[in-house]
């Protein structure tokens, strides 16, 4: 009796499925990057200034604040927020906002005071110190009133950061320009001093300030915006250091209207819950 044939089917094989890798995706990940990048740039600052280049060193700040603004929206976008990131965003600002321009500050304008001239740039670390430390015990309390969300509570790092540098803004736009009278003055140990312990105060203030999270602009303002960025933009590339000088001024400039905003919107929030409770 013959025996069944076995049939043979002709056919690519199949490889092996390759097990699945536990951990994070590269998109989870990429938001702490951009902080470690900032953070980097920002330690590298206080390198620039110990070497005496302290227009490198006031635009990797400058650098540092902008990745700060970043990695916190892209963190939102990739639905990527955590603990830790907040948490390591806090001490990567603490470094780059409250230890870099102090030290750069204190090397150079203040280091021929010795420990007197220390005690400024000690203030400025301290109060950037505690300002963060707020920051992240206020994410542990009850969420704030809904027109809260549009503004801080006193001024936040980075922008803080850019403010103490003020001073250096102008004495490198005078050596620049051969003012002699004007780097005279700004780097004057009592006048650089005087914005670090000013800005500090500012900081751990419960000054409301707008953060332009909801920031919208009216369609009729949409185009001189516009306009006016790529106005913005050329003087930047033209002349940083004005530049960053004169940022510091509409920004200080702009703090009260910010606290008027807010004590309208507040008055409008108890207007609307005392009709509620009347109803």
């Amino acid at each position: 009796m013959n025996e069944p044939q076995k049939v043979f089917r002709l056919g690519r094989r199949r490889p092996p499925r390759r097990p699945r890798l536990s951990g994070q995706s590269f998109n989870k990940m990429l938001p702490n990057l951009m902080t470690l990048v900032g953070l980097c740039v920002g330690l590298s600052s206080i390198r620039l200034a110990m070497d005496g280049r302290f227009g490198s060193a006031v635009i990797a700040v400058a650098v540092s604040a902008v990745i700060d603004g970043l990695d916190g929206r892209l963190a939102r976008l990739l639905k990527a927020t955590s603990r830790f990131g907040a948490e390591f965003d806090s001490l990567a600002d603490f470094l780059c906002f409250g230890i870099a321009p102090a030290l750069i500050i204190y090397m150079w304008s203040m280091q021929n005071w010795g420990a007197i001239g220390f005690l400024p740039p000690l203030m400025f670390a301290s109060a950037m110190a505690l300002r963060l430390a707020r920051f992240n015990a206020q994410l542990d309390t009850a969420p704030p009133a809904a027109f809260a969300y549009n503004f801080f509570t006193g001024v936040p790092a980075p922008a803080g950061a850019l403010l103490a540098l003020f001073p250096l803004f102008l004495g490198l736009e005078a050596d620049k320009t051969q003012l002699i009278w004007l780097r005279m003055a700004v780097g004057y140990p009592l006048f650089s001093g005087a914005v670090l312990v000013a800005v500090a105060l500012l900081c751990v203030s419960t000054l409301p300030v707008w953060n332009f999270k909801n920031f919208k602009v009216p369609s009729a303002n949409v185009l001189p915006l516009l306009l006016g960025v790529v106005i913005f933009a050329a003087v930047l590339l033209a002349d940083p250091f004005a530049a960053g000088a004169g940022i510091g001024v509409v920004y200080v400039a702009m703090l009260p209207f910010s606290r008027r905003s807010f004590r309208r919107l507040a008055a409008e929030a108890e207007a609307r819950r005392q009709a509620e409770a009347d109803i």
